[in-house]
């Protein structure tokens, strides 16, 4: 099941809103074929293992055990169902870590590969599969999406210069984890601040994959269109206050939704984002959008930088709460970054030997 969970974590960044998966084929302790769900629309991971099989080997597969990171799938999609994949390879022992949190799903997989008189062992490595995928499992069990609060700071807990002069903390490798992560998470977001000052792009450029949606908080309309965000390169949605009557836009990326700028205005986004389909979101603002989301205990991870500067001065760094749990620290050059959960609002537990998703 580890080997499962490490495959299946190959697919990060490339699967949403699909889990990622991974499949192993054993027969008499050897693995005779594995595969892992690449990318979304395309094969699932049972159908991949399956096809990885050596023509040798195909005999074994009736007698041989599967080992899948999540429950099959019993219902018609952008694929065909893999518990009838299963079934018609007569395949006799099936080990899951985890049931499928998705309503479509959700123990009909394992009920149907049950009454083909299939035995099913589900629950190994449970929590590691579920941490896995916790933005998946997250969005479907609670109806929001998995937010992860993202800053950097200097030793002596800054976090940018009063004069919003952009000052960089990060180094080259430190870059690149944040662009990795920015391509596991489906949007990312900032405030109108932020983008006057840094005029970010907010795209996936130091690492592979897709680039997030970008959500920006504009409460009145006072970004101006020659900014990053708006170069159509990939899709923007701006929240505001203002009345679409006052909007006028030809970009096809761009989308604006109104919302009231009030004490339920995260809630309120969080929500606008789960009818979108869209499962996690990195926070990439300035001290005080950041702050608001630990402050109404909205968040669910947190990636902090730190570098080695001390400015002495500046705005100061926003602040975890007690109940935030480090998992994962480690240098990088000059900069320490740390990972943290919000431990009222995780899923799982970490499996700190796979690919950091």
């Amino acid at each position: 099941m580890r080997r499962c969970l490490e495959l299946a974590s190959l697919g990060a960044g490339y699967t949403a809103p699909n889990p990622m998966v991974g499949a192993v084929l054993v027969y008499n302790n050897r693995i005779i074929g594995e595969g892992f769900h690449r990318q979304y629309g395309q094969p699932h991971a049972e159908v991949n293992a399956l096809a990885n099989v050596k023509e040798q080997d195909k005999a074994l597969i009736p007698y041989a055990t599967l080992y899948v990171s999540l429950e099959p799938c019993s219902h018609y999609g952008k694929t065909p169902p893999c518990a009838n994949l299963i079934i018609e390879n007569q395949i006799k022992r099936v080990v899951v870590a985890m049931q499928d949190p998705f309503p479509m799903v959700s123990g009909r997989g394992i009920n149907l590969l049950r009454q083909h008189q299939i035995e099913v062992i589900t629950g190994v490595l449970n929590q590691e599969a579920q941490w896995l995928n916790r933005r998946f499992v997250w969005f479907h069990t609670r109806a929001r999406p998995w937010v992860v609060l993202k800053w950097a700071q200097t030793e002596d807990n800054y976090f940018a210069l009063q004069s919003n002069l952009q000052t960089w903390i990060t180094n080259l490798y430190t870059k690149m984890l944040i662009h990795r992560r920015r391509s596991m998470e489906q949007s990312i977001m900032v405030g109108t601040n932020t983008a006057l000052a840094d005029n970010p792009q907010l795209t996936v450029r130091n690492w592979f994959g897709s680039s997030p949606v970008r959500l920006i908080l504009d409460r009145n309309l006072r970004l101006p269109k020659h900014l990053h965000l708006f170069d159509n390169q990939t899709p923007s949605i701006i929240f505001t206050q203002q009345p679409p009557t006052q909007i006028n836009s030809d970009n096809l990326k761009l989308k604006y939704v109104q919302l009231e700028f009030g004490k339920n205005l995260l809630p309120d986004i969080l929500d606008y984002l789960q009818t979108q389909q869209i499962q996690s979101v990195m926070v990439e603002g300035g001290k005080q959008l950041l702050q608001s989301f630990i402050n109404e205990n909205l968040w669910n991870e947190a990636l902090v930088i730190t570098g080695n500067q001390h400015w002495g001065k500046g705005i100061q760094a926003p602040c975890l709460p007690p109940h935030a749990k480090l998992i994962r620290s480690a240098a990088l050059d000059d900069n320490q970054v740390q990972e943290w959960v919000n431990k009222g609002n995780s899923i799982g537990e970490p499996f700190l030997t796979t690919t950091v998703v």
